[in-house]
């Protein structure tokens, strides 16, 4: 993967927790707002660290609870869009429209790393 599609990932994986917790915080009350923010980021950042495919050129190599690759890909895009969706319904639907723009165009330019999860 390219470097520069590389740091467009890595982008889109901080976006994305900001818009869990984004969500998080827009459903929710007084201080638990705070708490179930942390909660969205920590949740979310341990699904995306946990479940890989064993040997994944674009991460460590390392699959704590390895998967198959549809089902990496599928988590990825869950998170992804997931975090688009949570700015949207927190009240930021441009913020949102360009994350989900920037995925769509991230997978676009991973053909290789899309054929080599699907092979796995």
């Amino acid at each position: 993967m390219r470097a520069a599609n590389l740091a467009l990932r890595f982008g889109l994986e901080l976006a994305s927790l900001a818009g869990w917790a984004a969500l998080a915080f827009s459903v929710s009350a007084g201080a638990w707002r705070y708490g179930l923010a942390i909660a969205a980021i920590a949740g979310i950042a341990t699904l995306w660290g946990v479940f890989a495919v064993p040997g994944d050129p674009s991460r460590s190599g390392n699959a704590p609870v390895p998967v198959p690759g549809i089902v990496r890909l599928v988590l990825e895009l869950a998170i992804l869009l997931g975090g688009a969706w949570g700015w949207s319904v927190a009240g930021f639907a441009r913020t949102a429209l360009v994350i989900a723009m920037l995925v769509v165009v991230h997978y676009a330019l991973s053909g290789p790393r899309i054929r080599w999860l699907m092979q796995r």
